[in-house]
């Protein structure tokens, strides 16, 4: 580039800095600092001759302080910041020469160590280093002007002084560039260097000590363990060079962090050195982290349980708080060290008796002693609290509480382990400080708890008791109520029981949201009636059983979840209530549908219940079929819509399949019979049902006709019906019946008793037909097709010529060649069954001395060994083999040992 473009280069460089700094253009802000940056290194002091040095130094002087006004007004970010510094620098050393003065070398060092520290910040240690070089060839021709002077001793001592103190921060700056890069040598010379330089320059100990602080948690983060304890070891040493230069505190966490980091190195080889570092940072400053850790590093190092009592010793006269001490026990117990942990828990309790956070200790101790099963010990703790509390040694509210929460989580253990006398002993001791005052709202939940225990005690006057104090504080609560309905349920009280579940109900009722307000949780007043329904029941208390089960009924959701918790022997129970109650309705129904709401909703009801109960009853087919009846005749008695005509149809479905299952496990004919023609009965009714649902066009995918087809044709089969071709006629003719459909009717057609192969056939080849017009071809399901076509048409070696002509059979095997050569994904084992029937049916022909058909047919199966994949090669010889031997005995017209070889081809079938 000649010399006039590198002068307009230079001038619109200038005007970039010039419209930086005076027009203060935000928006292009950004490009135009990172174009200075790119730009700075292709221009020179020879490119602007024309242009004074003092001209030059004025604009890099105004684009620094322009960066650090606009870095503190946060308009520009730290990167930016070191960009235009590196700017500015740049050009104040296109400056220099041998004459520069005192000022403008200062000037030069200055912004050199800053522009370096700045590139250290941003993370680009490398560029940092050349600015460093600048700064320090700077301080060297300040000290060499400097003796050159002559000066008094003091004068020139001062001015050493001032270049020896930049010096020191370039060395630092560099020690941090090195640490950034990882070069701990460089580093470690540098601060090494600066060390020695603190007794001429004592202000910056705290600096230097920081620094190497620093830099031991950096290299201790990256695992570098080594590196950190010598800078957290030179960081101490640092510190302690004069007195007072840095605090006492911030040289203890320098000894913590010192032995911790011994202790994540090695925590054996270097153990006394950790030790020894905390013991001289407890030394320097006692605090609860280095106590903490030093306990810590006593339990690591299996100390003797003599030196652990000293140290716990050292913290109570070291004044250190309760919640300290307790932490430093906690983890003592954890350690299995239990004889010093609990003797300084005692000690605690001891030495905190009169302050008024003692509470916390002694409820340690007592939950400390419930773990270690010591239950005893733990109640005598207990009583001496209570004592305490009732004769003005009074425990705070948080402690209190806290003590409910052990009592009563230990009372749930013992409760939950059927030890319910233990678990009432517990509740009773949480009783006694309710006693004080029994405002609380959780008297009445523990006065439930201590009912709950009677009952299980077989203890009902105590349970009464207990129930009428629960429900004097909390009568609006449902638990209240439950556990009143369970004790009037166990006295035999039916009135009672009634009149706490009608109370149960009002309190649901009164829960119902106003408009836009959050919809309460149902769960636990649900599964309260579940419980209430069920315990009914169990105790023979069918009234409030019935009632129950209606407001469940009301307030369930998921009626199926919630009947799971009836058992088997209340289902025949719930069959008896259902058939009264059918009675009774049908009483009142007189041929015309139930008029009365009331009544209307008493049908519905129970129809819903005998459908759930009937999905529950999946275990007992004969009770999941009485009940999807019960539900199909009560839902006869509700108004007609088609709701109502969608359950009627899905219950007789449901109720057919059921038949029809047990008629084919019936042990006697007659029975059989019975079942089979109860099930076509309740088709019948199903199909005048589904007809008037299928008119309202709402049900396009149900499949409810393809199953009452199937059912009835399993049903006719069964029962050899003579008229089973006619039934079938206007299936045959349907367009848009499925493949799947036709292929379970062969299935069935086959099935024992029935034995209709003509049926089987014809349903198999329109389900192929329909497979092959398919688009794209269902593989698999073609594959299955076929093969049931073949083994009904080939059942063993010898084809059914009576079922199917030889002719019509090779064109099935053909049109499965011609498949397999057409589609991919065939499964092999499909095609080695097509191969083997047809090279079976040629050894048929070959016995029969039709060699003409016999070579024909095992040459189809060696067509179709061509498909083989893997299993190809424990075929291929032994049929080509035999192949040859056939193919020889046709052209000679005599006989060979060829169907002598059949039985061993079929054992490698097999």
């Amino acid at each position: 580039m000649d010399m006039a473009n590198v002068d307009f280069h230079f001038m619109d460089f200038k005007d970039i800095i010039e419209n930086l700094i005076i027009n203060d253009d935000l928006s292009g802000m950004p490009e135009a600092i990172d174009r200075l940056f790119l730009d700075i290194d292709h221009i020179n002091r020879e490119s602007m001759t024309e242009i004074q040095d003092a001209e030059i130094e004025e604009m890099a002087v105004n684009l620094w302080n322009w960066a650090v006004t606009k870095r503190v007004d946060l308009v520009i970010n730290d990167d930016q910041k070191a960009k235009l510094r590196h700017v500015a620098c740049r050009l104040v050393c296109m400056c220099e020469s041998s004459a520069a003065s005192e000022e403008a070398i200062q000037r030069q060092i200055l912004m050199s160590m800053k522009t370096g520290k700045g590139w250290v910040d941003v993370g680009n240690p490398i560029v940092a280093d050349e600015f460093f070089q600048i700064a320090m060839s700077g301080l060297e021709q300040m000290y060499g002007n400097i003796m050159q002077r002559s000066s008094t001793a003091a004068h020139l001592t001062m001015q050493k002084l001032a270049v020896e103190r930049d010096l020191f921060k370039v060395l630092c700056y560099q020690a941090e560039s090195a640490i950034a890069q990882d070069d701990f040598q460089r580093a470690s010379t540098n601060v090494l260097r600066c060390k020695d330089m603190l007794m001429r320059l004592p202000k910056m100990i705290r600096y230097l000590h920081v620094l190497c602080y620093n830099f031991g948690v950096e290299t201790c983060l990256q695992y570098k363990f080594e590196e950190s304890t010598f800078w957290l070891s030179q960081s101490y040493d640092i510190g302690k060079i004069e007195n007072d230069s840095v605090e006492p505190e911030m040289l203890a966490r320098t000894l913590r962090l010192l032995a911790t980091v011994y202790l994540d190195w090695d925590k054996v080889e270097y153990y006394d050195k950790a030790l020894n570092a905390i013991n001289l940072a407890n030394k320097e400053h006692l605090n609860q982290a280095g106590l903490l850790l030093k306990m810590k590093l006593l339990l690591n190092g299996e100390t003797a349980n003599e030196e652990l009592l000293e140290a716990v010793m050292q913290m109570i006269h070291s004044e250190m708080p309760l919640d300290f001490c307790l932490n430093i026990v906690k983890l003592l117990l954890d350690n299995q060290r239990e004889s010093i942990g609990l003797y300084f828990l005692n000690f605690i309790c001891e030495h905190f008796k009169t302050s008024e956070n003692i509470g916390k200790a002694l409820l340690f101790h007592i939950e400390i002693l419930i773990q270690k099963k010591e239950k005893v010990l733990a109640k005598e703790k207990i009583e001496e609290i209570i004592i305490g509390h009732q004769t003005g040694r009074q425990l705070t509210i948080q402690a209190i509480g806290y003590l409910h929460d052990i009592l009563w989580e230990t009372a749930a253990k013992s409760f939950e382990a059927q030890d319910y006398a233990d678990a009432l002993l517990w509740y009773c001791h949480s009783l006694k400080f309710y006693e004080c005052d029994p405002r609380d709202l959780n008297f009445a939940k523990l006065k439930r708890n201590i009912a709950s225990c009677y009952l299980r005690l077989k203890q009902l006057d105590k349970a009464k008791e207990a129930m009428a104090e629960a429900e004097q504080y909390e009568p609006e609560n449902i638990f209240t109520q439950f556990y009143i309905f369970k004790i009037a349920i166990m006295d035999g009280n039916s009135e009672k029981a009634l009149e706490a579940i009608t109370t149960l109900d009002n309190l649901l009722a009164n829960e119902e949201p106003e408009e836009n307000e959050p919809v309460p949780d149902r769960s636990a007043p649900v599964m309260l009636l579940s419980l209430g329904a069920k315990f009914a029941l169990e105790n023979g208390q069918h009234i409030a059983a019935e009632k129950t089960l209606e407001y469940l009924v009301k307030y369930s959701e998921d009626l199926e979840q919630v009947l799971t918790s009836l058992k088997e022997k209340e289902l025949d129970r719930l069959m008896t209530c259902l058939n009264t109650a059918l009675q009774k309705l049908t009483q009142c129904f007189h041929g015309i549908p139930l008029t009365s709401d009331s009544m209307i909703n008493e049908a519905h009801w129970f129809r819903k219940i005998a459908w759930n109960l009937a999905v529950e009853s999946s275990r007992d087919s004969g009770k999941m079929r009485e009940f999807f009846m019960l539900s199909y005749k009560l839902s006869q008695l509700c108004p007609c819509d088609e709701v109502i005509l969608t359950s009627q149809k899905t219950c007789l479905l449901m109720a057919s399949s059921l038949d029809l299952q047990q008629g084919k496990k019936a042990s006697t004919p007659f029975e059989q019979t019975m079942l089979l023609n109860r099930a076509l009965e309740q088709i019948h009714k199903c199909k005048e049902i589904w007809n008037i649902l299928k008119e309202t066009g709402n049900y396009p995918n149900d499949p409810c006709e393809t199953l009452l087809l199937l059912y009835e044709f399993e049903i006719k089969a069964k029962q050899n019906d003579p008229l089973l071709d006619n039934f079938l006629e206007p299936v045959w003719k349907q367009t848009d019946i499925e493949s799947k459909t036709l292929e379970t009717i062969a299935s069935l057609a086959m099935e024992m008793p029935a034995y209709y192969p003509c049926i089987a056939l014809k349903a198999l080849k329109k389900a192929l037909f329909i497979h092959k017009m398919k688009e794209p071809i269902d593989v698999l399901r073609y594959s299955t097709c076929i093969h049931n076509l073949i083994c009904l048409i080939v059942p063993d070696r010898i084809p059914n010529a009576e079922l199917c002509s030889l002719q019509e059979l090779w064109g099935y095997f053909e049109d499965a060649l011609s498949f397999l050569n057409q589609n991919e994904g065939y499964p092999e084992m499909e095609t080695l069954l097509l191969m083997i029937k047809s090279w079976n049916i040629g050894i048929f022909m070959y016995g029969l001395g039709n060699f003409v058909s016999a070579e024909k047919w095992c040459g189809l199966g060696l067509r179709f060994l061509f498909y083989l994949g893997p299993i190809k090669k424990n075929y291929e010889t032994q049929m080509t083999i035999l192949y040859s031997g056939l193919v020889s005995a046709l052209v000679q017209n005599q006989c060979s040992p060829f169907y002598a070889e059949e039985d061993m081809y079929k054992q490698g079938n097999k």
